[in-house]
């Protein structure tokens, strides 16, 4: 579906609602529309579901964030907290980042957590196949992720 409206209007960005999609699924077919040259807004970030254990998690990301450097900690890597940074390093991975084509893919990606106002009125879109198919208590949102490793879940939209 989105795919088919990509190709409709190649001028206007794609705005892409992550509400109740698989993080990797969804981020690997935002990559691929990148890739294409496609501009792409993702609202709702914290909203997007990670499937596994909940505890492993979280685990892992705890055992992430204590990797910092030898000779100096302050000067990176910084590891994000916050769930449209996570998102965004997500879909960055799945990117050639040396690349001039990676480059310009990844300026063209926006992450949002929530609607921004100048975003009530887009026309929003999902991908059909990084919909969740269980109840979503057998996920766990990229919100209590980020919460549980530091974000305080604080937003200005003002």
């Amino acid at each position: 579906m989105v795919e088919q409206n990509a190709q409709k209007n190649d001028n206007l960005p794609l705005t892409i609602d992550a509400t109740d999609c698989i993080a990797g699924r969804m981020c690997s077919q935002i990559s691929k529309l990148l890739l294409k040259g496609h501009s792409v807004r993702v609202v709702n970030a914290e909203k997007t579901m990670m499937s596994g254990n909940r505890y492993m998690i979280i685990d892992s990301y705890r055992k992430f964030l204590t990797i910092s450097s030898a000779t100096n900690p302050i000067n990176g890597p910084v590891h994000p907290r916050r769930p449209d940074r996570i998102l965004t390093k997500m879909i960055r991975g799945m990117l050639p980042k040396r690349k001039s084509s990676g480059i310009s893919s990844f300026k063209r990606l926006r992450v949002y957590i929530s609607v921004p106002p100048e975003l009530k009125d887009a026309k929003m879109e999902t991908f059909k196949n990084s919909k969740i198919r269980k109840p979503q208590s057998y996920y766990l949102s990229l919100g209590d992720v980020a919460k549980e490793i530091g974000w305080s879940g604080v937003l200005n939209y003002e």
